[in-house]
């Protein structure tokens, strides 16, 4: 079959390990620290990061990825000999980056007319965050390295981009309400209360789906939630940051509760921690 290369976004969170094995070319987005730009999933991992974002005068902030990366990305994949290129970007909704992938595709075509026929270019917005998709880029190379075709492929990165379930509850409001995913009121009357919201993303847009009252109570919400909402017998991953006591929570929980553990646990990157918060936990699986 044809020499696929696998695209993605360090907003994707697919640890090093994972990406590293599976040849999975993921390009980082630049993180304003300061006076210094770092290379969200190059320059640090996420235990480094939580102490530095949490130690900042100001919240970082993260630029989208501009049509010139992806020219380079689709120029040299062309010239190494790879038959196609899948890049699953981070929601269309949260960022121009599809758009400039979109465009920066056009303007290889333009450059490159005879690459049109030969070297397909598929990019999918994937209208989610962190490993909502990044687990569809990890399956999907695996599928590619166990002889699927391409067009199989690719219908099951649909298939789970149109089913995924993320659903997570920032502990910490701050963040949240910093970068609008959580209204200013809200964040205040949570702040005072010790309510915890418990949130999602529908068609690229964040959804409170509840609130629960104590930090306690948010690893029952999680699973109930998830209990009704998953496929059943289908694998999820558990979401962790720089909570580790609630990570190992809802990791052993969910293990008991699902009966059966986790595919991957893992912490959240630069861009995600800048937006929700170190501070949170989740579930990622298919309805």
């Amino acid at each position: 079959m044809a020499n696929i290369l696998f695209v993605t976004d360090s907003a994707a969170d697919i640890p090093r390990s994972l990406r590293e094995e599976l040849d999975i070319q993921v390009l980082p987005f630049p993180i304003a620290m300061g006076t210094r730009e770092l290379q969200d999933g190059y320059d640090f991992t996420p235990e480094e990061f939580y102490p530095m974002l949490l130690g900042a005068r100001q919240i970082p902030t993260h630029a989208q990825l501009n049509p010139f990366v992806f020219s380079q990305c689709f120029q040299t994949a062309f010239r190494q000999g790879y038959g196609s290129l899948i890049y699953v970007a981070i929601n269309s909704k949260g960022s121009a980056t599809y758009q400039n992938a979109l465009q920066a595709r056009e303007e290889f075509y333009e450059e490159f007319p005879e690459a049109k026929e030969t070297f397909p270019i598929h990019i999918l917005d994937s209208r989610t965050y962190t490993m909502g998709y990044g687990w569809a880029v990890v399956q999907g190379a695996r599928m590619a390295r166990g002889g699927v075709s391409l067009g199989e492929i690719l219908s099951y990165l649909r298939d789970w981009l149109d089913h995924v379930k993320v659903v997570f509850a920032p502990l910490e409001l701050r963040f949240a309400k910093k970068s609008g995913r959580v209204s200013a009121a809200a964040a205040f009357v949570g702040d005072a209360l010790g309510f915890k919201p418990i949130m999602t993303f529908e068609n690229g847009d964040s959804k409170v789906l509840s609130k629960v009252r104590g930090e306690k109570n948010v690893v029952p919400a999680l699973l109930e939630l998830c209990q009704k909402t998953r496929r059943p017998d289908t694998p999820y991953l558990v979401i962790g940051g720089s909570n580790q006591a609630q990570t190992d929570r809802l990791s052993q929980e969910s293990a008991r509760v699902l009966g059966a553990p986790a595919e991957l646990v893992y912490q959240v990157g630069g861009v995600v921690a800048i937006n929700a918060g170190p501070n949170l936990i989740g579930l990622v699986y298919r309805d």
